[in-house]
């Protein structure tokens, strides 16, 4: 079947999100050079220093805004942002699972709460910095969401809950490109943002310290204690607290009398017990996958063979997907697959290439 790239909007006018980072500045000037007119909009998310949509991330795209002559503004979110995305990060601690908020920062926020803004300014798409594609298919106008040609910077992994409405009005000018050429293209049009270093980082986790944040916003957990024991339940030692620790997590567990290296393999949040143990009782042969979006809209009817990626940086793994309705997805991995982490996204792309995201749902838990 014959794919061809997604159209132009039938509006001339589109707003993009612009981050001030070098790849949202990109985005605005490649639109604004095919004379299409471009309102920028910064979402103020938080009011502090954090790496992301800071007030000085909201300065630098001013000024990108200024340097490409284009319609400026700042859209405050933060309690949205507090509500939707911080909170629900620090609930997710607490609950034994390990959260990506980028997640919901894109389909709530970029393409859900701004696409709402965009049709105020008579705009009916919204362009932003990241790297993927949307192609249309012609026979049925269905959206499909490949990965970026650049599959070091692919972040196709992070827009599996976009929808097909969110998709046939998302534009990534980023999609072909490399960040080389970004970068080479921000300087050759003189933008600021040209040479500024990337986060690397949660937004509002500008430290990495995930469990300083949880305990702020949930100050309880600074008393919360609990056992170390092995699958057998034998207690080894005493953790901090089950907001410090992640499946696959080895280093910093305190256990001092263990005489091997041991994993944190389950983690209980209604006793309080973190289980570890051995690198082979991370391994997980099938698994289920809830509150699941199918990039179509619908599930398939009946199983099918996908590339499964359970993170970020995971090159996939072959297995079977096993719709259970249409939200709930078991998973048979061909092999097993270490470190199946309830709270990560398990995104599924097509088996053959691995390029095409088919869609994907939340890590409830390993099956046996």
């Amino acid at each position: 079947m014959s794919i061809r790239e997604q159209p132009d909007t039938p509006s001339a006018r589109i707003v993009v999100a612009m981050s001030g980072g070098v790849d949202s500045s990109v985005a605005a000037a490649l639109l604004a050079r095919e004379e299409r007119e471009v309102v920028g909009i910064t979402m103020q998310l938080s009011g502090d220093a954090s790496r992301c949509c800071s007030l000085e991330d909201a300065d630098d795209a001013r000024r990108v805004a200024d340097r490409l002559g284009v319609r400026f503004f700042v859209a405050n979110y933060a309690d949205r942002f507090r509500s939707e995305v911080i909170d629900a990060f620090a609930d997710d601690y607490l609950n034994g699972r390990t959260p990506i908020p980028c997640v919901a920062c894109n389909s709530r926020f970029k393409f859900d709460h701004l696409l709402a803004r965009a049709e105020v300014f008579g705009a009916d798409a919204v362009a932003t910095g990241h790297y993927a594609r949307i192609e249309i298919d012609p026979e049925s106008g269905a959206a499909r969401l490949f990965r970026a040609r650049d599959r070091n910077k692919d972040q196709s992994y992070f827009l599996f809950e976009l929808t097909q409405e969110q998709l046939r009005r998302a534009r990534f000018p980023l999609g072909e490109m490399s960040k080389d050429e970004v970068r080479k293209l921000a300087r050759e049009l003189g933008l600021g943002t040209a040479d500024k270093p990337e986060s690397q980082e949660i937004c509002f986790v500008p430290d990495g310290d995930y469990a300083a944040v949880v305990e702020t916003l949930r100050p309880e957990a600074k008393d919360l204690r609990g056992e170390f024991v092995d699958r057998e339940g034998n207690v080894l030692g005493e953790h901090r607290g089950i907001h410090h620790y992640t499946v696959g997590q080895r280093h910093g567990l305190g256990i001092h009398n263990a005489n091997r290296p041991l994993y944190v393999s389950r983690i209980d949040a209604e006793t309080g017990r973190i289980v570890v143990g051995d690198r082979d009782e991370l391994e997980v042969s099938a698994g289920r996958v809830e509150r699941v979006n199918w990039i179509a809209g619908e599930a398939p009817g009946e199983p099918i063979l996908a590339r499964v990626q359970i993170r970020h940086r995971h090159e996939g793994a072959l297995a079977w997907l096993h719709p259970e309705g249409e939200t709930r997805v078991r998973i048979a991995f061909d092999e097993p697959v270490e470190a199946f982490t309830p709270g990560q996204a398990a995104v599924f792309y097509d088996a053959e290439r691995g390029e095409e995201v088919l869609g994907g749902g939340w890590i409830a838990g390993a099956i046996s």
